[in-house]
């Protein structure tokens, strides 16, 4: 049977509708596909691998949290080449800001002849200006604020930094601090040696324990004038009373040209500043050969003057060939004066002479000539203000006939003999002789400077001066290095143990910390690690936490026995510095330790800072040529 039309018409809609619904059903799914799979591939691409795709429809949604907006904005520019931008949808997250780190904090302190400048970023909540107040009061002088500030609160160790660079700069009339938290480097100019070491230990000694720093203190060479040499040969052989050199070279041809004519017993030679010329040791071997070849008598080279003085008895011949050819040798810069003694007849009744003494306890008494009233008075006088207004007693006598350059003999030589300890000065017309002890082992040479320039040319002085180290203070404390042995002595005999697995020392080992105590007790406050030690057995972390435990009950018992321990640390370090095998017992035994380490200074490299770097663009002279900068534990 026939289905009426209308019904056949129906059912093909029908089946029309349905097949169009699926096509178009199956193409929006490919549409969806093509475009999630094309936008995650060019995500992919960019380094995006934390957004997520997902498509519904024409519509591109994008999800996921970005590190920043500039991933998220490039996120969504890698889909727009992929999509039509109003296509996509964006639903991603930012990651919330993180706080911005914190600058680094440092101050350079720069101090000098002019004042003090201070450069760097501190905290704003320092207090400026007392720090300021704190610089102008070390000296009173200008200080020159170029500080910037950061809010930012003031990190660990910037305090104990700052103090202890105010601290130092108290010390040291010319440095330069470099203070950053838990850090300071003090690069500074001593006066001497014996300056510089006694500062690298007050400073040493006054950081906290928990600051690290850096020393770089140069001691200068001295200034020497005027710059002297004086070598005699008699009997005995050749000695020197002063002998300087501008360099090291310069001491060895010196030295060389000494031995060669006959130098006996110690010496020295002062290197140091102020040689009149280049060719001074050229000058001084040729003068000491000289003096070699007329067989005794004194050599003495005061800048450019040369005075050579024979002994008595010289063959007059003699004398005159070798003063020839040594005028002919000599650089032009220098001048010779040479003396031949004439033959003495028999001396007056009553020596023509003047005599003064000091004793150890600095008391000085005066005898012999004077020429006048007024030379007497003036020789008291000069007495006195150079030992003291009641050291002084002066019996010396008014006699006529003096030499003209009587008072100026006599002030010399008490002026020479100031700079000792105790002795006795003789003056006479041909001789100034001085002898005694020095606690200071440059005093002969400055003593002998000091007569060639007062008593000019041509004059002979005679010097017999023995150098005595000076008593130590009944209240100097020991080198740290030397209490760092005597503690590792003490260890070596006997070992600080513990109870096994535990901080507690053994019973048996109190007589070890109380030794230690005692040393410690005598070396004062020095900066001390007391370090904790264990063996590999067991977990790394338990290992370091019963090291910590163990140092800090060392440091504890010390504190029990008195021991300033303000500049003393405890630090564990595990089983990460082991000094014997841990396969064996006896190696884990030697692991497990305590150990008592100084804390060392550290070196400081030379770099210009921005206060040098300042300072260098005011230089005077445009065509000045720039030099190169040289500038342990038991078993657990």
């Amino acid at each position: 049977m026939r289905l009426p039309y209308f019904i056949a018409v129906a059912l093909i809609f029908l089946v029309s509708a349905g097949v169009s619904l699926l096509a178009a059903s199956y193409a929006v799914t490919k549409v969806e596909e093509a475009s999630e799979f094309a936008v995650r591939r060019a995500l992919d691409l960019k380094g995006h691998d934390w957004a997520e795709v997902e498509s519904d429809g024409l519509r591109v949604i994008l999800t996921g949290t970005a590190q920043d907006e500039a991933a998220r904005f490039n996120a969504l520019t890698a889909a727009g080449t992929e999509v039509d931008t109003s296509r996509v949808i964006d639903e991603m997250q930012v990651e919330a800001t993180r706080q911005l780190a914190p600058p680094r904090f440092s101050a350079e302190i720069l101090r000098n002849d002019s004042g003090i400048s201070v450069i760097g970023l501190i905290p704003a909540s320092q207090d400026r200006d007392a720090l300021v107040d704190r610089l102008r009061n070390l000296n009173g002088g200008k200080v020159s604020d170029l500080m910037e500030t950061a809010d930012y609160p003031k990190p660990k160790g910037w305090e104990e930094a700052l103090n202890y660079s105010v601290e130092a700069l108290a010390r040291l009339p010319r440095a330069k601090i470099s203070a950053s938290p838990g850090l300071v480097k003090i690069t500074a100019i001593a006066d001497s040696q014996q300056e510089k070491e006694q500062l690298e230990q007050d400073l040493t000694r006054a950081a906290p324990p928990s600051l690290r720093i850096g020393l770089s203190i140069s001691a200068p060479r001295p200034v020497i004038t005027p710059f002297t040499l004086r070598y005699l040969i008699d009997e005995s052989g050749g000695t020197f009373d002063a002998c300087s050199a501008q360099d090291e070279e310069a001491r060895d041809t010196i030295i060389q040209a000494a031995q060669g004519a006959g130098l006996t017993g110690p010496y020295s030679c002062t290197i140091g500043l102020g040689v009149p010329s280049p060719r001074w040791p050229e000058a001084t071997s040729l003068g000491i050969r000289a003096l070699a070849e007329i067989g005794q008598g004194s050599i003495t080279i005061s800048d450019a003057d040369v005075t050579l003085v024979a002994a008595e008895g010289t063959n007059p011949a003699l004398f005159d060939r070798i003063v020839g050819e040594l005028e002919a040798a000599l650089p032009g810069v220098f001048a010779l004066h040479a003396v031949l003694p004439e033959p003495t007849e028999d001396a007056p009744a009553g020596p023509t002479e003047f005599s003064a003494t000091r004793s150890p306890e600095g008391l000085v008494q005066m005898r012999g000539r004077l020429g006048d009233e007024a030379a007497r008075d003036m020789v008291d006088s000069f007495a006195r203000a150079a030992f003291g207004s009641e050291q002084v007693y002066t019996a010396a006598r008014i006699a006529p006939d003096l030499p003209s350059d009587w008072p100026v003999r006599v002030l010399a030589g008490l002026e020479a003999l100031s700079h000792l300890h105790n002795g006795a000065l003789t003056v006479t017309p041909d001789d100034v002789v001085l002898s005694g002890i020095s606690h200071d082992p440059e005093s002969k040479a400055r003593i002998a400077g000091l007569l060639s320039e007062k008593l000019g040319d041509a004059q002979d002085y005679t010097l017999s001066i023995t150098y005595q180290a000076p008593p130590e203070p009944e209240d100097t404390l020991p080198d740290p290095e030397m209490c760092e042995e005597q503690i590792a002595e003490i260890q070596a005999a006997t070992k600080i143990a513990f109870e096994p697995g535990s901080a507690t020392i053994a019973s048996d080992s109190r007589d070890t910390v109380n030794q230690i105590a005692d040393i410690l007790r005598e070396c004062g406050p020095i900066r001390m690690e007391i370090q904790g030690h264990t063996d590999s057995q067991g977990r790394e972390e338990m290992n370091q936490q019963l090291s910590q435990a163990r140092a800090q009950s060392i440091l504890n018992e010390l504190r029990g026995r008195r021991i300033p321990t303000g500049s003393y640390s405890a630090v564990g370090y595990g089983e990460t510095q082991p000094i014997a095998d841990n396969d064996t017992e006896e190696g884990r035994e030697e692991n497990r330790r305590i150990e008592f380490r100084l804390i060392r200074p550290e070196p400081v490299a030379n770099s210009e800072t921005g206060l040098e770097a300042m300072e260098a663009t005011t230089g005077d002279s445009e065509d000045a040529q720039p030099e190169a900068e040289n500038t342990g534990a038991e078993e657990q």
